[in-house]
């Protein structure tokens, strides 16, 4: 009794109202006598109302059904759709307010959504999410407030389960729109270059008509024969089965967070992406993590279930706030790594003496491995050099910002010296930058 009649019973401000009228009625019939009468009649008709709007809206059971619909996961740093269906068995229209008991990481306390249901009627809700970090979340309560036309008593109803527990994972919708570019072998869309090759690889693909740009060395005079005159050119596909390795920093340097989301979920959400791409072009992908430690190493394969073991690894890795090992990592790739393999190293430089630290160890690795290292750009210090100065604060600002960016350009330059391919992006195009390289590095056949 007390779960069903008393626990959901909530007062509308029309009662509020209504009870303020009653009081100032009774207050004024002091000085004004006729009005107590009418105080006293007023009193048991608004009490009429209230039993008839709590009659109406508590004499059925369910009056009201609600039920939450989104995927058992979602993708982190992006959208995510969640919806509620809302129906009425209600024998009168009633006016809806939904309250979602979202999970603690959200941290939004301000959800409210509004609707209106007719006699029997029912409708759908939407609104997006946006995770900015990978693991658990737990969905509580959907709140549903229900009042009738008259809005003096509210029926609160509680629906889709005391919990539901969703996995974030990594960005997975990226991965998709991805994954249908390079299964198409158009990547244009997503910003890539398409990149005249030199030369070919062994690989043969097809017998196709010249065009101006083809290189004559490959004309097939047999089947240019066979056209009555028609040049054709053999064509020649990438190389495969060679081993790309996307390789995570997960020290302090990848905690720094853009838009909500760290650097470490930037990579980890690129080197997803990185994999499928390798997989579909028919290259094995593997991965390495590391901090003060080595932490997972995942052999470059490309067997059905390698997406999957790339996705579950990535899925429970988190930043530390110690300095990275690059002498750990050198000694993993010179035993674990033998073929010569294209290294995508996801790390952060500050500083050109930061790079010089753990150098030495980079170009060690590069003299077996081609190595790209990917780092990043700090966009909120790029805005910095761009505003106009105003005081001697403002020009300080703008003077670090300046020297900060300029030690990036140093750190490209210092590496490229040595023969080692960089990346230098900001965090949201991350992805694009990677897959495009790792196509160019493909194109000039530098693996």
């Amino acid at each position: 009794m007390l779960k069903r009649f008393i626990k959901p019973l909530f007062f509308g401000r029309a009662f509020y109202w209504g009870f303020a009228v009653l009081i100032l009625l009774f207050v004024l019939s002091y000085n004004w006598l006729y009005l107590y009468s009418i105080a006293k009649y007023a009193v048991l008709f608004f009490a009429a109302l209230v039993l008839l709007d709590y009659l109406i809206l508590f004499a059925k059971t369910n009056g009201i059904n609600a039920e939450r619909n989104m995927a058992d996961r979602f993708s982190n740093g992006d959208e995510n759709t969640v919806s509620i269906h809302l129906k009425s068995s209600y024998s009168f229209p009633v006016f809806l307010k939904v309250i979602e008991e979202l999970p603690v990481q959200f941290q939004r306390r301000d959800f409210l959504m509004k609707a209106s249901l007719g006699i029997g009627k029912e409708t759908i809700l939407h609104y997006k999410l946006r995770p900015v970090e990978r693991g658990e979340y737990t969905f509580h309560y959907t709140n549903v407030f229900v009042k009738s036309v008259l809005g003096l008593i509210i029926r609160r109803y509680q629906e889709s389960g005391e919990s539901t527990v969703i996995k974030v994972m990594p960005s997975f919708f990226a991965l998709r729109q991805f994954e249908l570019r390079a299964m198409s072998n158009n990547l244009a869309d997503a910003g890539s270059r398409k990149i005249r090759k030199i030369g070919h690889s062994l690989e043969f693909e097809q017998i196709k008509e010249y065009v101006t740009g083809d290189d004559i060395r490959s004309l097939n005079w047999k089947a240019t024969a066979r056209k009555g005159g028609q040049l054709m050119v053999n064509n020649y596909s990438d190389e495969r089965s060679q081993q790309i390795y996307c390789v995570i920093d997960k020290g302090r340097v990848m905690k720094m967070p853009f838009e909500g989301v760290s650097l470490l979920d930037y990579a980890i959400n690129a080197t997803l992406v990185l994999t499928r791409v390798a997989l579909l072009r028919q290259d094995k992908a593997g991965m390495v993590t590391f901090a003060d430690t080595l932490g997972q190493f995942v052999p470059a394969d490309r067997k059905a279930g390698q997406m999957n073991l790339v996705l579950e690894t990535l899925y429970n890795q988190q930043t530390q706030f110690l300095e990275s090992d690059y002498e750990k990592l050198y000694a993993l790739v010179r035993t674990r790594i033998t073929q010569r393999s294209l290294i995508v190293l996801f790390s952060n430089f500050e500083s050109v003496g930061g790079l010089q630290r753990q150098l030495p160890y980079i170009r060690s690795i590069a003299r077996n491995h081609l190595v790209l290292v990917v780092f990043f750009e700090n966009t909120e210090l790029k805005q910095l050099t761009g505003q106009k100065v105003t005081d001697i604060e403002s020009l300080y600002m703008r003077t670090i910002a300046e020297r900060i960016g300029h030690e990036k350009r140093l750190i490209v330059k210092e590496l490229q010296q040595h023969g080692i391919s960089t990346i230098l992006t900001t965090p949201q195009n991350l992805t694009v930058e990677t897959v495009n390289k790792y196509l160019e590095l493909k194109a000039r056949q530098a693996i």
